[in-house]
């Protein structure tokens, strides 16, 4: 989980409806110049002092984190020596070499360090999470805005540990928070048995290409009903005729569900570059990928009936091709066209219906 911090020393006239907004967002800490700005904050909010060009007061109040500019208010780890039960963060702004091994060596060694970056390469702070792996602290970096709050927290793969943005209109907390919970929860995967296939004539089939690798094991649920979906697995497989396209899931009929961000659903039609979709492997763990395009073409198509442990049931449309495939128990890669009744194939069985992808708990007959 990333960290989620505001910034209010410059809100303008919306600072109270922007504070209570990121306290029902629940955003992890508020960042405030004074003392004062942080007294009737609740307990659920890490507060935050900085007095960035002021002198440092005597008294921090209610603060839990004090950050200091050493140039101006000394080194954090002598005053976290002479101020008992305050933890004290660095500031450095990154503008040359010189400020950069700074922000290096305080990402090493320091709890907190609060980075601003004055130019618009991420480099730079790659560089800084690279020198700082494995450190106990945690690197706070400054976004203009959410957009690159999105960016920063996914340099390097690792990102920064949480960010700090000062919002610039009500919603931007909400938005933050959001950004800030980039991963999707895992989910639980179950056998399926094959009931039935069937050649269902043709129509238009979606190939998914992403711009990551799939690993071997991992794939995009599909299904033609949002309460029951099966692994199709990426062509990160050999196979003859072509060559492997790791990035790549021929996933099935344009009608079929997928599993994208913020745990809705999206059609394969609705898939674009851009779009988020959820790689899933076989033990249920899961990532957001991006969508690099969407190949829809018209073939041959292929149905294929599968039913749950506890009775519930699945149906996937897919290319009517051997090459096509689905992931079995294991990890087993499953021709789809050699699929007969009593095979198994891994699948998820959500038990919410839908709404606009949404989950929502109503009656909802899908045939």
């Amino acid at each position: 989980m990333k960290l989620s911090w505001i910034d209010i020393r410059n809100v303008g006239s919306a600072k109270d409806a922007i504070l209570q907004e990121a306290i029902h967002a629940r955003v992890d800490g508020i960042l405030a110049a004074a003392p004062e700005d942080l007294e009737h904050l609740p307990p659920t909010v890490k507060k935050i002092l900085f007095p960035q060009d002021r002198p440092l007061p005597e008294d921090f109040g209610t603060a839990d984190v004090v950050v200091v500019d050493p140039a101006k208010h000394g080194d954090p780890v002598e005053l976290a020596g002479r101020h008992q039960g305050v933890e004290f963060g660095r500031y450095v702004e990154i503008t040359d070499a010189a400020t950069l091994e700074d922000a290096c060596r305080s990402g090493r060694t320091d709890k907190w360090s609060l980075l601003y970056f004055r130019d618009p390469t991420k480099i730079p702070l790659e560089i800084v999470i690279a020198a700082a792996a494995g450190a106990k602290g945690s690197l706070i970096t400054v976004a203009q805005d959410v957009e690159e709050a999105e960016i920063i927290f996914g340099v390097l793969e690792l990102g920064s540990d949480g960010v700090l943005m000062a919002p610039a209109r009500v919603g931007d907390a909400t938005a933050l928070k959001q950004a800030a919970e980039t991963g999707v929860p895992d989910l639980e995967l179950v056998e399926l048995e094959i009931t039935a296939t069937a050649h269902v004539g043709m129509g238009e089939r979606a190939c998914v290409d992403t711009a990551t690798y799939f690993r071997e094991d991992e794939g995009i649920l599909v299904g033609s009903h949002s309460k029951g979906m099966i692994l199709c697995v990426s062509e990160t497989h050999p196979l003859p005729y072509m060559p492997t396209r790791p990035f790549r899931v021929n996933a099935g009929a344009i009608h079929s569900y997928t599993l994208a961000k913020d745990q809705r659903t999206s059609y394969l039609s609705e898939l674009q570059a851009g779009s988020k979709v959820t790689a899933v492997d076989i033990h249920g763990r899961t990532r957001l990928v991006t969508v690099g395009r969407v190949k829809i073409e018209s073939r041959p198509l292929l149905s294929i009936d599968a039913i749950g442990p506890d009775g519930r049931t699945a149906n996937l449309i897919l290319q009517d091709d051997w090459h096509v495939r689905v992931l079995g128990p294991g990890g087993t890669v499953l021709n789809s066209t050699e699929l007969k009744p009593g095979d198994k194939v891994l699948g998820h069985l959500p038990t919410e219906d839908r709404h606009v992808g949404y989950p929502i708990n109503e009656f909802c007959l899908e045939k």
